[in-house]
């Protein structure tokens, strides 16, 4: 026997019967049934972010319909299916999302009804928060930082220096939201909960790598700043060492919760002679008397912390491209399941590729091309039900 209520089933066969297939599919993912969204669900979703005549802004003003229920089941299974959205299709949706003055205003949301009602509605309010704060970063940097390109010749690294020291601040804040999810392993008690912190935690590897590189930059140039540089780039320092530590806490319940120790990224920190060496080299340009480093010193420390930090990233590139290839396994897909769900024909997710630019139409905000048909019936209540009793399985 399914999982879903009489009034998912109602509300499939009526979007069946409006024919409306992205209405069905979200739908579907955000059924009351207490699991994850189910794969053949987002990988139809997915690729409907990649056809032209489907309308991103009806697709993602369908996913904010559902975060408008009482029922926290179907509230989690929404924000998981926008993240996954985010996360593994294309571009235009994360645009969109990006462009809007609101997106998931869910501060004060709260299902008394549900037995796991009460615990679980934190964690709905602080995932729309991590979110909200996705499509923020997006807005301000025009890039989600979780699939720009990386390495020595990637966007982080070769930033420059003011640039960079606005762009820092904007990934710290992204990964203080996804950090204050703050589960502990006792408290990730069903497949909603366990599904959405897995994207956080693949997200936290990729976000996190992506600000090591660029702290790598930043103290590289460090000594070359003016002083109003070396007073925010001594501040983000100080700051990246804080969410060092706050990142290995939250690996530690990844860890707990099923995800093997050796799986896990080393996350190896900066000697702590670099620290002292910044703070005496500003206070050098603030005319204040500190112990002075000689030039061979404080080469061998900088030269030693990127040394560090370099391991920290090569440590979390093959922890990502773990999780990707895991999931790459999972999305293959038999030949006939390409026109399982109708509407748009079904195709196998292609793999992210996040060292490729992208290209953006000129007005990345404009009206999306094509046009989708859709056919409005008037059905009665009463209808509806006898169809979903009928046919338990729509």
């Amino acid at each position: 026997m399914s999982g879903q209520s009489l009034t998912d089933r109602i509300a499939a066969a009526q979007h069946s019967m409006t024919g409306s297939a992205i209405s069905k599919a979200v739908c579907k993912a955000t059924t009351h049934e207490v699991s994850g969204p189910k794969k053949k669900h987002l990988d139809y979703l997915i690729h409907c972010t990649n056809e032209l005549n489907v309308s991103i802004p009806h697709l993602a003003d369908t996913l904010l319909e559902r975060t408008a229920s009482n029922s926290w089941i179907v509230v989690f299974k929404a924000l998981i299916t926008t993240h996954h959205l985010m996360m593994y299709g294309n571009e235009r949706l994360m645009q969109y999302l990006a462009s809007r003055n609101t997106l998931f205003n869910l501060n004060n949301f709260l299902d008394k009804a549900a037995l796991q009602g009460y615990n679980m509605s934190t964690f709905i309010r602080r995932y729309s928060r991590y979110l909200n704060e996705k499509a923020m970063s997006y807005r301000l940097a025009a890039v989600d930082f979780t699939k720009m390109k990386r390495g020595a010749e990637g966007v982080m690294r070769t930033m420059n220096t003011d640039k960079l020291i606005k762009t820092l601040p904007t990934i710290q804040n992204q990964l203080d939201a996804l950090l204050d999810f703050q589960p502990n392993s006792n408290e990730l008690t069903n497949g909603v909960i366990n599904t959405a912190f897995m994207l956080l935690f693949k997200d936290s590897i990729r976000l996190f790598a992506a600000y090591n590189e660029g702290v790598i930059n930043m103290l590289e140039k460090y000594f070359d700043m003016k002083k109003n540089q070396c007073k925010e780039a001594l501040e983000i320092y100080k700051t990246f060492l804080n969410r060092m530590t706050k990142l290995s806490e939250f690996l530690k319940v990844a860890e707990r919760v099923g995800i093997d120790q050796g799986d896990s990224p080393d996350l190896t920190q900066a000697p702590s002679s670099l620290l002292e060496a910044l703070e005496q080299h500003l206070a050098s340009l603030e005319g204040r008397k500190l112990k002075d480093l000689s030039t061979a010193s404080r080469s061998s420390t900088l030269s030693s912390a990127v040394s560090s930090l370099s391991s920290t990233g090569i440590s979390l590139s093959r922890m990502d491209d773990k999780t990707d290839d895991n999931r790459l396994q999972q999305h293959k897909l038999p030949p006939q399941m390409s026109h399982q769900m109708g509407g748009v024909p079904m195709m196998p997710p292609q793999p992210v590729m996040y060292n490729q630019p992208v290209l953006r139409p000129t007005n990345p905000f404009g009206p999306i091309p094509g046009t989708q048909f859709r056919f409005e019936y008037v059905c009665s209540l009463r209808a509806l039900s006898c169809l979903a009793v009928s046919w338990p399985w729509i």
